[in-house]
């Protein structure tokens, strides 16, 4: 699928397309890849509308959970958003943390940063900021983060163990996260899992679900918790894209699973950064 570079300028170059999308489009799609398919509508995301904070306009039905239902968000605290798009998880953390707290998104997609800047102001909100910058280098100091907050983002990042890295250095101690991702459980079919398009649609970017656990235990996080696990099932529609009868036969019959998990785990209260040097 190319170097990582390679990998960050398609994962740019389809959410800036995606920031002028229908919101139809998008939930019809693999994480808004484009790859729509007319079996099924919302593959992935999940309804936030009864959320509190909750923003049509900023909800463009890119995720694959609702961390920050699960994200244990206080009034005051300081939450930090991974792949904010348009801005509605850092909304919808805005309602948990108030007026005393802060909200930060971080997305290196400027069209999304111009479109959740706008949100911002018509909702007339002064303590939520959106920040331009990749997640393998988190533009914010470190221990400042309560919680951190991410839906559907780590998958689109070749170096995940960076990503987890930075959070655990930015987070303050005894901070926690809350993160909705897409990993698998068996090995994806070879098409699927080269393929650029797919990739940014979230699915070949995805990992085995024990080795994306095992990730954040050797980071040093701890109370790791599985909050909530759905299927992933990917409609035939796109799959002939892919594969041809006999592989698609094989795939559905197999023992290959793509699943959406929301995984919550704590920064001990007291530590020593586990990362390597430099990120903490």
């Amino acid at each position: 699928m190319g170097t990582d570079e390679q990998l960050k300028d398609l994962v740019r170059q389809k959410y800036s397309e995606i920031a002028l999308q229908q919101k139809s489009v998008n939930q019809a799609s693999c994480c808004g890849s484009g790859s729509c398919s007319t079996e099924v509508y919302n593959i992935m995301s999940d309804d936030y509308t009864a959320l509190e904070g909750y923003s049509p306009d900023a909800d463009l039905g890119l995720g694959c959970g609702l961390p920050t239902q699960f994200a244990r968000i206080k009034p005051g605290d300081t939450v930090i958003d991974l792949g904010s798009g348009a801005g509605n998880d850092c909304f919808v953390a805005r309602a948990e943390t108030g007026p005393t707290g802060k909200v930060i998104g971080i997305d290196f997609t400027p069209e999304m940063i111009k479109k959740a800047r706008e949100n911002a102001e018509k909702l007339g909100f002064n303590n939520v900021e959106f920040r331009t910058g990749d997640i393998e280098r988190i533009p914010v100091t470190a221990n400042i983060a309560d919680v951190v907050v991410s839906n559907c983002v780590l998958n689109l990042v070749p170096d995940k163990k960076r990503v987890l890295c930075e959070i655990f250095r930015v987070l303050k101690n005894g901070g926690h996260f809350s993160i909705s991702d897409v990993v698998l459980s068996g090995e994806l079919p070879e098409q699927l899992r080269k393929d650029a398009e797919m990739y940014a649609g979230c699915v070949a970017g995805a990992i085995q679900r024990e080795d994306y656990l095992d990730y954040i235990r050797k980071t040093g996080f701890v109370n790791i918790q599985i909050q909530k696990e759905k299927p992933i099932v990917i409609p035939d529609d796109i799959l002939v894209n892919y594969l041809d009868p006999e592989q698609l036969s094989a795939f559905k019959n197999g023992q290959t699973g793509i699943f959406s998990v929301t995984v919550y785990a704590e920064k001990p209260a007291e530590t020593s950064c586990s990362c390597e040097p430099g990120a903490c």
